[in-house]
């Protein structure tokens, strides 16, 4: 009777040790930055269906994001204003352009004074910024002004 009782003590303390061997293996890859998962996800930028995004970059040093965006909004609008938060909602920057946007054009802007140091961003790491875009058509002029929120990860440079 003791023997099988025995046997099961022994099946269950080897599963045991494995599964210690396999925690501690998990933890030294997750403490040497293997495993963190910033690093393996690829860069993106979102919005809304209104811009097309076609390329982006965060400059660490320079202090400044600069955007690519493709109107998709079906007219001629006016971007009255582009802002930068970090993911806390707390504001990086802003910059009121008052850029006339054909549609389907295809328009740069450049946004200044970007301090990701007082976020918590490093040079050379990843991060995500959310983008607020502030426009109105063209057709029906400033009071009618529309809102586009978007976000960017990518490694700040």
């Amino acid at each position: 009777m003791n023997r099988k009782g025995q046997a099961a003590l022994e099946f269950l303390t080897t599963y045991a040790w494995a599964f210690l061997v396999i925690l501690i293996m998990v933890g030294a890859l997750a403490y040497f930055g293997i495993l963190r998962p910033s690093k393996l996800l690829p860069d993106r930028c979102n919005f809304g269906s209104e811009f097309n995004c076609l390329d982006f970059r965060l400059q660490y040093t320079a202090q400044q994001a600069n955007l690519r965006l493709q109107n998709g909004v079906g007219e001629t609008i006016t971007v009255d204003s582009v802002s930068i938060f970090d993911d806390t909602g707390s504001a990086l920057c802003s910059n009121t352009n008052d850029v006339t946007h054909p549609s389907t054009n295809v328009t740069d802007y450049q946004v200044t004074g970007c301090n990701f140091a007082t976020a918590g961003y490093s040079d050379g790491e990843k991060g995500k910024v959310e983008v607020t875009i502030t426009y109105y058509s063209v057709k029906s002029g400033p009071n009618y002004p529309h809102e586009v929120k978007g976000d960017i990860f990518t490694t700040i440079t």
